[in-house]
């Protein structure tokens, strides 16, 4: 049957196109038409329904969801927040900006929030640049959602080169459409190529008034010196733990889950002060946690999951070092290590033990610890040990943890450095040892009768040389010496024994056996010295030392003389091994000459 047949009456079974048409325009631009009623069919079962707050809004992680909107929620930078209101509010704003610091500290999010401050304009639409930007107006909800016209925000790492950054230059002539200033958000600026730099270098300098240039990065050295002395810059520090530790019980607050003190100290120390790294962290110790059904962040959980060693266990590790019990330590190591913990982690876990312990000691207060058990026994720990063992301590965990960092198996090289340490930490400190023998030669130990069989102290030789009308025999060679004759001066020093000394006469005697006889060099060199002749001949009598066997005996004197001193032979008592190590013989003492 067809509509088109004549011969068929026209029925009143359907909607005309008038109504048809009417029907579409209200379905576009109205109220929708209701839905018909259709006959009931066999389905099959459906899953049940997911909750509709997840139907409608996919899950945020905590770092995005909860990124500062405004300076106020922007932690640890308060230098920073102060500047730029005291900028704002006396209208000095500056042409470019650029912010540098470690990841996660707020460079984006800081540059996000200088774009509102700029562009609000309140929420009757007639404000100004604030430090406090209302976040309900249309420039405030665009630029949050990043999808405002005005605000460009462009990522370095991605246009390094100089085509990208001649667009820029290209449109930072053309106005704003709809916000007070056109701001160009670069984040890890220090990706743009040296050709990119140079050709900003220009617009940079002296933009239009309605621009401004806001730059991010993590690498302020790799800058160019010229494009750092065109922007303000602001170095963002890194969060101090406790304020993340703080930050995180808010955020945790907010998400309506439970956490330990104790697990937000860990995530925050190991966030290692970036405020994006500890949410991600938080934010996986949340989904960790809801395994057990309690849903409760605690240390444990933490602990595990990062891969850290219990603080029970470290302070246990550290007294097995210092109590010197080897295979115990062996045991806790090898204890740990099944659990997971990488031994560079349970290193740094006892470096940071000894840290602490060190700075409860100099500080004279209770040690830094989350848990009663634990400051307690760090306080036990600073009181057993003295300084100059945690120094020691800290030189041998130190060079054991570059060698755990770069062994070819860390497992070996952390039981070897903590074997070490443990036979070092029993070795005695140079100070206590020092009083020890000074309490040994005051207790008598001094006075004790030489050993038997040891040969007296050989007594101060007296003056090697017979005085003369003008000069003594040592004063003679040392002229020699001094007038460029050093053989002769040597030999005069070493195989003269003097018997008389006086004006141009020299009677001596040989102190070696050797054949040929000095006395012509000698004479010769006194007349170049005196310009006279000088009777020079061998003799006999009561010769004196010669200069060498003088200073030998003065030096042998002196060894006997700090020998017999009550703490030396203390100490050769407490090492009878050590050996007496002292200076040459100086030529003012009648032995070799200071260039010998």
């Amino acid at each position: 049957m067809s509509d088109s047949d004549p011969e068929l009456p026209e029925e009143d079974t359907g909607p005309t196109a008038a109504e048809l048409e009417a029907a579409g325009q209200n379905a576009l631009f109205g109220d929708p038409l209701p839905e018909p009623a259709l006959a009931p069919v066999a389905a099959p079962v459906a899953p049940p329904p997911a909750p509709a707050q997840a139907a409608s809004k996919p899950y945020r992680v905590l770092a995005r969801k909860y990124r500062p909107q405004t300076f106020s929620e922007l932690i640890g930078q308060e230098a920073m927040v102060r500047t730029l209101a005291n900028a704002i509010a006396r209208d000095r704003l500056a042409h470019a900006f650029l912010m540098t610091g470690v990841r996660g500290v707020g460079k984006t999010s800081t540059a996000r929030l200088i774009a509102k401050a700029l562009n609000c304009v309140g929420p009757d639409g007639q404000g100004g640049p604030t430090i406090d930007p209302c976040g309900v107006c249309e420039p405030c909800t665009a630029i949050a959602e990043g999808r405002h016209i005005d605000v460009i925000e462009m990522d370095a790492a991605s246009n390094t080169g100089v085509d990208d950054v001649r667009e820029i230059i290209e449109q930072v002539r053309y106005a704003a459409v709809s916000a007070r200033y056109k701001i160009y958000i670069i984040d890890e600026v220090h990706m743009l190529s040296r050709n990119a730099f140079n050709a900003l270098l220009k617009t940079l300098e002296e933009p239009p008034p309605h621009v401004k240039f806001l730059f991010a990065t993590t690498e302020v050295d790799k800058l160019p010196v010229t494009v750092l002395s065109r922007t303000q810059r602001f170095d963002l520090r890194r969060i101090p733990a406790p304020m993340l530790a703080e930050h995180f019980a808010r955020v945790c607050g907010l998400e309506g889950v439970e956490a330990d003190t104790e697990a937000l100290s860990i995530i925050a120390n190991a966030a290692e002060g970036s405020v994006r790294d500890g949410l991600s962290i938080l934010d996986q110790a949340i989904a960790h946690a809801d395994l057990d059904g309690e849903g409760k962040v605690t240390a444990a959980r933490v602990r595990d999951m990062l891969g850290l060693a219990d603080k029970s266990a470290q302070r246990r590790l550290l007294g097995h070092v210092l109590s010197g019990d080897a295979k115990a330590l062996l045991a806790a190591v090898d204890e740990q290590y099944a659990l997971g913990v990488e031994p560079l982690a349970l290193m740094r876990a006892l470096m940071d033990l000894v840290h602490r312990v060190t700075l409860a000691q100099v500080s004279g207060t209770a040690p830094d610890g989350p848990s009663e058990d634990e400051r307690a026994a760090l306080a036990d720990f600073a009181a057993r040990l003295g300084p100059a063992e945690l120094h020691r301590l800290w030189q041998l965990l130190l060079k054991g943890h570059d060698e755990v960092r770069t062994g070819p198996d860390p497992l070996v090289s952390l039981q070897m450095a903590l074997l070490r340490i443990l036979h070092a930490a029993q070795m005695p400190d140079p100070g206590k040892l020092a009083r020890r023998i000074e309490e040994l030669a005051a207790s008598g130990l001094a006075a004790a009768p030489a050993p038997a069989g040891a040969a007296p102290a050989p007594a101060p030789v007296a003056n090697s040389s017979n005085q003369g009308p003008n000069q003594t025999w040592a004063a003679l060679v040392d002229e020699i010496d001094a007038s460029g004759q050093l053989r002769i001066a040597q030999m005069m020093r070493d195989r003269v024994r003097v018997i008389e000394l006086g004006p141009e006469r020299l009677v001596y005697e040989q102190a070696d056996n050797f054949p040929d006889d000095p006395a012509p060099e000698i004479r010769e060199a006194l007349f170049k010295l005196t310009g006279k002749r000088w009777q020079i001949e061998r003799g006999t009598g009561t010769p004196q030392p010669s200069l060498r066997e003088a200073a030998e005996a003065a030096a042998a004197a002196e060894d006997a003389r700090i020998r017999s001193d009550p703490l030396v032979r203390a100490a050769f008592e407490a090492f009878p091994d050590a050996e007496l190590i002292g200076s040459e013989p100086r030529a003012a003492a009648g032995g070799s000459p200071p260039w010998n």
